[in-house]
């Protein structure tokens, strides 16, 4: 999404716009420190010594008072990584309560942390909850240990089922558990186990997520070098049905195309990303999006930790508003929720900024998709049926292409 350019000012960017106008109401806080570094991951991360953690939330308390005027009422906070979970337990709680002395707080925000579960202790829920958690993503991926190998998860499989019973035990009420299928090996029958681990947790949301071989990956590397034989395409789509079979019969309803969740609990912070609503960034690596800018923080945590421009963390990427790629951005994400993309609306826009002919040649291809099976107009709303979500990216990518 974001084209690497010269490095711009976040300050100059922060400065320029309208604080009432460009009030955000969702926050994102990336941790970068990690015992290991996955296999398949391409998240900004290091290996955690324990040395930098202490000057990292010094830094990031900086950072969040230079950007919370920018911010209204925050609806969502969601701190990845990396391995939020790694951070000494008093460190989470200076960066808790610097958090609420920076930021007002809607009164049913949602407050979402990333758990590795062999870092979940019973002190660091505790800490959690009091400082207004309500909501733990726990990354299991497999309970199967050898297929946590072939990713190079260092885990216990059933250190998940203990954290979620923690993280409840604290008063911390939703928990989502983190899944996935297409392991190199891994048969239908292993998966359909796996799903059904982690929906007799009682768990109300499910991120399942086909395995991606990212550019620059451990995983990718050992796929080129013939070492791991990437899941057959049928198998995938096996999967695929397996998942929505399992989750309905659970009660949770896919809401978005990898995740799955019971009615209320979907995760409010990730639907703000797939609706383009607006959030405030910050840490390394941390990308935000605000009155149309969007930037990315630079991706090193030594420039991080050095380079303070009155709180502002140094940029390494930024995007000013430009209709077009907002619209585009808006067909991407758009059609990977259930709900859909409001095509009324996104015609709209097109003829607005790029004519009628473009509009035309949009509406011809979303026309061509629905003869096809895959979409649905419903209520004025562009929707992916179930054979199109298998092809979701591809029938975004077609969309986006009229638009150009």
């Amino acid at each position: 999404m974001l084209r690497q350019r010269p490095a711009a000012s976040a300050r100059a960017i922060f400065l320029a716009l309208d604080r009432a106008r460009a009030a955000a109401r969702s926050l994102y806080v990336h941790v970068p420190f990690c015992f290991h570094k996955c296999h398949y991951c391409d998240f900004y991360s290091i290996v955690d010594r324990q040395d930098r953690q202490e000057p990292f939330v010094a830094r990031l308390l900086r950072e969040l008072a230079a950007i919370a005027p920018w911010a209204g009422a925050l609806d969502t906070v969601f701190v990845g990584g990396g391995t939020p979970s790694l951070l000494r337990v008093d460190l989470w709680q200076r960066l808790l309560t610097g958090l609420h002395e920076r930021f007002r707080f809607g009164p049913v925000a949602e407050f979402t942390v990333e758990c590795n579960p062999e870092t979940v202790t019973p002190e660091l829920m505790g800490v959690l909850a009091a400082g207004g958690v309500n909501r733990v993503s726990i990354g299991a991926q497999s309970f199967e240990a050898r297929h946590l190998r072939t990713l190079e998860r260092r885990h216990d499989p059933a250190s998940v089922a203990r954290a979620v019973a923690l993280a409840r035990g604290a008063g911390i009420t939703r928990q989502s558990v983190d899944l996935i299928f297409g392991i190199p090996g891994q048969t239908v029958g292993e998966w359909e186990a796996d799903l059904g681990a982690a929906l007799a947790l009682g768990t109300n949301h499910l991120s399942c997520y086909d395995l991606t071989y990212e550019p620059a990956t451990a995983l990718t590397a050992r796929r080129d070098r013939g070492e791991v034989t990437p899941a057959d395409e049928d198998v995938e789509i096996e999967m695929f049905a397996v998942t929505l079979g399992a989750t309905r019969a659970a009660g949770l309803a896919r809401y978005e195309v990898s995740n799955y969740a019971r009615p209320g609990d979907e995760c409010r912070h990730n639907l703000a990303y797939w609706r383009q609503e607006q959030w405030l960034a910050a840490g390394p690596s941390a990308s935000g999006h605000l009155a149309g800018h969007r930037w990315k923080n630079t991706p090193r945590l030594d420039d991080y930790l050095s380079i303070d421009d009155g709180g502002f963390a140094p940029i390494a990427d930024h995007e000013p508003p430009e209709p077009v790629r907002a619209i585009r951005e808006r067909i991407m994400t758009g059609l990977r929720l259930t709900e859909g993309l409001d095509a009324r609306a996104t015609l709209a826009s097109v003829r607005a900024e790029c004519g009628h002919t473009r509009a035309a040649a949009l509406a011809s291809r979303a026309e061509w998709h629905r003869a096809s099976g895959h979409l649905i107009e419903d209520a004025g709303r562009w929707v992916l049926t179930e054979s199109g979500f298998l092809l979701a990216d591809g029938i975004a990518s077609d969309l986006m292409g009229a638009v150009d």
